[in-house]
Protein backbone atom coordinates (compact mmCIF):
# COMPACT_ATOMS: atom_id res chain seq x y z
CA UNK A 1 0.00 0.00 0.00
CA UNK A 2 2.83 2.42 0.84
CA UNK A 3 4.48 1.70 -2.52
CA UNK A 4 1.21 2.33 -4.34
CA UNK A 5 0.80 5.71 -2.66
CA UNK A 6 4.34 6.68 -3.57
CA UNK A 7 3.78 5.67 -7.18
CA UNK A 8 0.55 7.69 -7.27
CA UNK A 9 2.18 10.85 -5.86
CA UNK A 10 5.14 10.50 -8.23
CA UNK A 11 2.85 9.91 -11.19
CA UNK A 12 0.63 12.88 -10.37
CA UNK A 13 3.59 15.24 -10.00
CA UNK A 14 5.22 14.17 -13.27
CA UNK A 15 1.81 14.15 -14.94
CA UNK A 16 1.23 17.78 -13.92
CA UNK A 17 4.47 18.68 -15.68
CA UNK A 18 3.33 16.82 -18.78
CA UNK A 19 0.04 18.71 -18.59
CA UNK A 20 1.83 22.08 -18.45
CA UNK A 21 3.95 21.24 -21.48
CA UNK A 22 0.87 19.93 -23.29
CA UNK A 23 -0.88 23.20 -22.49
CA UNK A 24 1.87 25.00 -24.41
CA UNK A 25 1.16 22.74 -27.37
CA UNK A 26 -2.58 23.43 -27.16
CA UNK A 27 -2.02 27.19 -26.92
CA UNK A 28 -0.20 27.28 -30.24
CA UNK A 29 -2.50 24.79 -31.92
CA UNK A 30 -5.66 26.69 -30.97
CA UNK A 31 -4.35 30.05 -32.15
CA UNK A 32 -2.50 29.07 -35.33
CA UNK A 33 -3.14 25.34 -36.02
CA UNK A 34 0.60 24.69 -35.86
CA UNK A 35 1.98 21.61 -34.11
CA UNK A 36 5.04 22.80 -32.18
CA UNK A 37 7.55 19.94 -32.30
CA UNK A 38 10.25 21.95 -30.51
CA UNK A 39 8.60 22.00 -27.07
CA UNK A 40 10.85 19.26 -25.69
CA UNK A 41 13.98 21.22 -26.57
CA UNK A 42 12.48 24.37 -25.03
CA UNK A 43 11.89 22.38 -21.82
CA UNK A 44 15.50 21.15 -21.82
CA UNK A 45 16.99 24.58 -22.58
CA UNK A 46 14.91 26.22 -19.83
CA UNK A 47 16.05 23.58 -17.33
CA UNK A 48 19.69 24.20 -18.23
CA UNK A 49 19.21 27.98 -18.06
CA UNK A 50 17.71 27.67 -14.59
CA UNK A 51 20.61 25.42 -13.53
CA UNK A 52 23.09 27.98 -14.84
CA UNK A 53 21.47 30.85 -12.95
CA UNK A 54 20.79 28.94 -9.73
CA UNK A 55 23.82 26.67 -9.35
CA UNK A 56 26.61 28.07 -11.52
CA UNK A 57 25.97 31.76 -10.80
CA UNK A 58 24.59 31.26 -7.28
CA UNK A 59 21.46 33.40 -7.68
CA UNK A 60 18.52 32.90 -5.29
CA UNK A 61 15.99 30.49 -6.71
CA UNK A 62 13.23 33.11 -6.95
CA UNK A 63 15.50 35.41 -8.98
CA UNK A 64 16.68 32.52 -11.16
CA UNK A 65 13.04 31.57 -11.78
CA UNK A 66 12.15 35.14 -12.81
CA UNK A 67 15.07 35.15 -15.24
CA UNK A 68 13.91 31.81 -16.67
CA UNK A 69 10.45 33.29 -17.31
CA UNK A 70 11.97 36.34 -19.00
CA UNK A 71 14.22 34.09 -21.08
CA UNK A 72 11.21 31.99 -22.14
CA UNK A 73 9.23 35.10 -23.12
CA UNK A 74 12.11 36.34 -25.25
CA UNK A 75 12.64 32.90 -26.82
CA UNK A 76 8.96 32.59 -27.74
CA UNK A 77 8.93 36.07 -29.28
CA UNK A 78 12.08 35.43 -31.33
CA UNK A 79 10.82 32.09 -32.65
CA UNK A 80 7.46 33.49 -33.72
CA UNK A 81 8.80 36.77 -35.11
CA UNK A 82 11.77 35.54 -37.12
CA UNK A 83 11.03 31.88 -37.89
CA UNK A 84 7.25 31.56 -38.23
CA UNK A 85 5.80 34.96 -39.11
CA UNK A 86 7.54 35.05 -42.53
CA UNK A 87 5.72 31.78 -43.32
CA UNK A 88 2.19 33.10 -42.71
CA UNK A 89 -0.20 31.84 -45.43
CA UNK A 90 2.21 29.02 -46.28
CA UNK A 91 1.13 25.35 -46.06
CA UNK A 92 0.75 24.06 -42.51
CA UNK A 93 3.22 21.27 -43.24
CA UNK A 94 5.90 23.89 -43.87
CA UNK A 95 5.23 25.52 -40.50
CA UNK A 96 5.37 22.19 -38.69
CA UNK A 97 8.63 21.32 -40.46
CA UNK A 98 10.08 24.65 -39.31
CA UNK A 99 9.26 23.86 -35.68
CA UNK A 100 11.06 20.53 -36.12
CA UNK A 101 14.07 22.38 -37.48
CA UNK A 102 13.93 24.81 -34.54
CA UNK A 103 14.01 21.81 -32.22
CA UNK A 104 17.17 20.44 -33.84
CA UNK A 105 18.75 23.90 -33.78
CA UNK A 106 18.03 24.30 -30.07
CA UNK A 107 19.37 20.79 -29.50
CA UNK A 108 22.70 21.75 -31.01
CA UNK A 109 22.74 25.08 -29.20
CA UNK A 110 22.17 23.35 -25.87
CA UNK A 111 25.05 20.95 -26.50
CA UNK A 112 27.30 23.88 -27.44
CA UNK A 113 26.47 26.02 -24.37
CA UNK A 114 26.11 23.20 -21.83
CA UNK A 115 28.31 20.31 -23.04
CA UNK A 116 27.68 18.27 -19.89
CA UNK A 117 25.23 15.46 -20.56
CA UNK A 118 23.70 15.46 -17.08
CA UNK A 119 23.50 17.72 -14.05
CA UNK A 120 21.88 17.62 -10.64
CA UNK A 121 21.13 20.16 -7.97
CA UNK A 122 22.83 18.11 -5.25
CA UNK A 123 23.01 20.08 -2.03
CA UNK A 124 21.11 23.00 -3.57
CA UNK A 125 17.64 21.59 -4.24
CA UNK A 126 15.09 23.87 -5.86
CA UNK A 127 12.41 22.79 -3.39
CA UNK A 128 12.78 21.39 0.13
CA UNK A 129 13.66 17.71 -0.07
CA UNK A 130 12.42 16.86 3.42
CA UNK A 131 10.06 13.93 3.54
CA UNK A 132 6.50 13.85 4.82
CA UNK A 133 4.65 10.81 6.08
CA UNK A 134 1.27 9.96 4.58
CA UNK A 135 0.19 6.83 6.37
CA UNK A 136 2.89 4.22 5.81
CA UNK A 137 4.26 6.05 2.75
CA UNK A 138 7.23 8.42 2.79
CA UNK A 139 6.89 11.20 0.20
CA UNK A 140 9.44 13.86 -0.68
CA UNK A 141 8.14 17.43 -0.42
CA UNK A 142 9.45 18.10 -3.94
CA UNK A 143 6.58 16.13 -5.46
CA UNK A 144 4.01 18.08 -3.44
CA UNK A 145 5.56 21.38 -4.56
CA UNK A 146 5.46 20.30 -8.20
CA UNK A 147 1.77 19.34 -8.00
CA UNK A 148 0.88 22.59 -6.19
CA UNK A 149 2.75 24.87 -8.60
CA UNK A 150 1.30 23.03 -11.59
CA UNK A 151 -2.25 23.55 -10.32
CA UNK A 152 -1.50 27.21 -9.56
CA UNK A 153 -0.28 27.81 -13.11
CA UNK A 154 -3.43 26.21 -14.52
CA UNK A 155 -5.63 28.41 -12.32
CA UNK A 156 -3.77 31.57 -13.36
CA UNK A 157 -4.01 30.67 -17.05
CA UNK A 158 -7.71 29.90 -16.71
CA UNK A 159 -8.31 33.33 -15.17
CA UNK A 160 -6.19 34.91 -17.91
CA UNK A 161 -8.23 33.34 -20.71
CA UNK A 162 -11.52 34.16 -19.04
CA UNK A 163 -11.00 37.77 -17.96
CA UNK A 164 -7.95 39.32 -19.66
CA UNK A 165 -8.47 41.07 -22.99
CA UNK A 166 -5.61 39.22 -24.67
CA UNK A 167 -6.85 35.91 -23.28
CA UNK A 168 -10.31 36.56 -24.71
CA UNK A 169 -8.72 37.59 -28.03
CA UNK A 170 -6.73 34.34 -28.12
CA UNK A 171 -9.89 32.31 -27.53
CA UNK A 172 -11.67 34.23 -30.26
CA UNK A 173 -8.77 33.75 -32.67
CA UNK A 174 -8.98 30.02 -32.12
CA UNK A 175 -12.63 30.12 -33.28
CA UNK A 176 -12.44 32.58 -36.17
CA UNK A 177 -9.28 34.43 -37.20
CA UNK A 178 -11.03 36.51 -39.88
CA UNK A 179 -13.66 37.79 -37.44
CA UNK A 180 -10.97 38.77 -34.92
CA UNK A 181 -9.04 40.65 -37.59
CA UNK A 182 -12.22 42.42 -38.68
CA UNK A 183 -12.64 43.65 -35.08
CA UNK A 184 -9.27 45.40 -35.30
CA UNK A 185 -7.27 42.89 -33.24
CA UNK A 186 -3.88 42.15 -34.85
CA UNK A 187 -3.77 38.39 -35.32
CA UNK A 188 0.03 38.42 -35.53
CA UNK A 189 0.14 39.84 -32.01
CA UNK A 190 -2.11 37.02 -30.83
CA UNK A 191 0.20 34.47 -32.47
CA UNK A 192 3.23 36.07 -30.82
CA UNK A 193 1.57 36.06 -27.40
CA UNK A 194 0.56 32.40 -27.76
CA UNK A 195 4.16 31.42 -28.54
CA UNK A 196 5.48 33.44 -25.61
CA UNK A 197 2.98 31.85 -23.22
CA UNK A 198 3.70 28.39 -24.63
CA UNK A 199 7.42 28.85 -23.99
CA UNK A 200 6.70 30.10 -20.47
CA UNK A 201 4.65 27.04 -19.49
CA UNK A 202 7.29 24.80 -21.12
CA UNK A 203 9.98 26.60 -19.12
CA UNK A 204 8.04 26.15 -15.88
CA UNK A 205 7.65 22.48 -16.76
CA UNK A 206 11.40 22.22 -17.34
CA UNK A 207 12.20 23.76 -13.95
CA UNK A 208 9.70 21.52 -12.16
CA UNK A 209 10.68 18.22 -13.76
CA UNK A 210 14.41 18.91 -13.38
CA UNK A 211 13.84 19.57 -9.68
CA UNK A 212 12.72 15.94 -9.34
CA UNK A 213 15.21 13.96 -11.39
CA UNK A 214 17.92 16.42 -12.41
CA UNK A 215 18.81 17.43 -15.94
CA UNK A 216 19.62 15.08 -18.79
CA UNK A 217 19.10 15.03 -22.52
CA UNK A 218 16.11 12.79 -21.88
CA UNK A 219 14.15 15.88 -20.81
CA UNK A 220 13.73 16.64 -24.51
CA UNK A 221 11.59 13.50 -24.72
CA UNK A 222 9.04 15.11 -22.42
CA UNK A 223 7.85 17.00 -25.49
CA UNK A 224 6.84 13.72 -27.11
CA UNK A 225 5.25 12.48 -23.90
CA UNK A 226 3.34 15.75 -23.63
CA UNK A 227 2.13 15.09 -27.16
CA UNK A 228 0.53 11.88 -25.89
CA UNK A 229 -1.24 14.02 -23.29
CA UNK A 230 -2.54 16.27 -26.07
CA UNK A 231 -3.78 13.29 -28.07
CA UNK A 232 -5.53 11.82 -25.02
CA UNK A 233 -7.11 15.07 -23.84
CA UNK A 234 -7.80 16.63 -27.24
CA UNK A 235 -5.75 18.93 -29.46
CA UNK A 236 -7.84 21.98 -28.62
CA UNK A 237 -8.84 21.32 -25.00
CA UNK A 238 -7.17 23.03 -22.03
CA UNK A 239 -9.21 20.99 -19.56
CA UNK A 240 -8.29 17.84 -21.46
CA UNK A 241 -4.60 18.58 -20.90
CA UNK A 242 -5.20 19.07 -17.17
CA UNK A 243 -6.95 15.71 -16.88
CA UNK A 244 -4.89 13.70 -19.35
CA UNK A 245 -1.51 14.78 -17.94
CA UNK A 246 -1.95 13.15 -14.52
CA UNK A 247 -3.49 10.09 -16.20
CA UNK A 248 -0.42 9.63 -18.38
CA UNK A 249 1.86 10.26 -15.41
CA UNK A 250 0.00 7.71 -13.30
CA UNK A 251 0.11 5.09 -16.07
CA UNK A 252 3.83 5.68 -16.54
CA UNK A 253 4.61 5.54 -12.81
CA UNK A 254 2.53 2.44 -12.12
CA UNK A 255 3.95 0.64 -15.15
CA UNK A 256 7.48 1.53 -14.10
CA UNK A 257 6.80 0.46 -10.52
CA UNK A 258 5.06 -2.85 -11.09
CA UNK A 259 5.70 -4.13 -14.60
CA UNK A 260 9.40 -3.22 -14.58
CA UNK A 261 9.91 -5.76 -11.82
CA UNK A 262 9.38 -8.50 -14.42
CA UNK A 263 12.42 -7.38 -16.46
CA UNK A 264 10.40 -4.91 -18.50
CA UNK A 265 12.60 -1.97 -17.56
CA UNK A 266 11.69 0.25 -20.53
CA UNK A 267 7.95 -0.19 -20.31
CA UNK A 268 7.36 3.13 -18.55
CA UNK A 269 8.76 5.04 -21.54
CA UNK A 270 6.55 3.10 -23.94
CA UNK A 271 3.26 3.48 -22.05
CA UNK A 272 2.45 7.04 -23.28
CA UNK A 273 2.79 5.96 -26.90
CA UNK A 274 0.72 2.83 -26.35
CA UNK A 275 -1.98 5.14 -25.02
CA UNK A 276 -1.67 7.30 -28.16
CA UNK A 277 -2.32 4.27 -30.38
CA UNK A 278 -5.31 3.09 -28.33
CA UNK A 279 -6.92 6.55 -28.19
CA UNK A 280 -6.38 7.21 -31.90
CA UNK A 281 -8.12 3.94 -32.74
CA UNK A 282 -11.05 4.36 -30.35
CA UNK A 283 -11.52 8.14 -30.19
CA UNK A 284 -9.40 10.05 -32.73
CA UNK A 285 -10.37 13.49 -31.38
CA UNK A 286 -9.34 12.69 -27.81
CA UNK A 287 -11.43 12.59 -24.67
CA UNK A 288 -12.42 16.27 -24.79
CA UNK A 289 -11.38 17.36 -28.28
CA UNK A 290 -13.80 19.05 -30.63
CA UNK A 291 -15.03 16.84 -33.44
CA UNK A 292 -14.45 18.41 -36.82
CA UNK A 293 -15.84 17.21 -40.13
CA UNK A 294 -14.22 18.73 -43.19
CA UNK A 295 -16.02 18.53 -46.50
CA UNK A 296 -14.01 18.40 -49.70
Amino acid sequence: MDQLLQYVITGLSVGMVYALIALGFVLIWKSSSVANLALGQIVLMSAWFNYSMFVEHGLPIYLAFVLVIMFALMLGWVIERFALRPLIAQPILSLIAVTLGIGYFLDGLITFIWPASTAGFGNNPIFPNDVIHIGPAIISQQYIWVIGIGLLVFILLTLFFRYHKMGVAMRATADDQMAVQACGIPVTRVFSTSWMLACVVAAIGGVLISSIGGISHGLADTGLKAFSVVILGGLDSFGGALIAGPLIGLAESLAGGYISIENWGGIRDVVPFIIIIIVMVIKPFGLFGEKRIERI
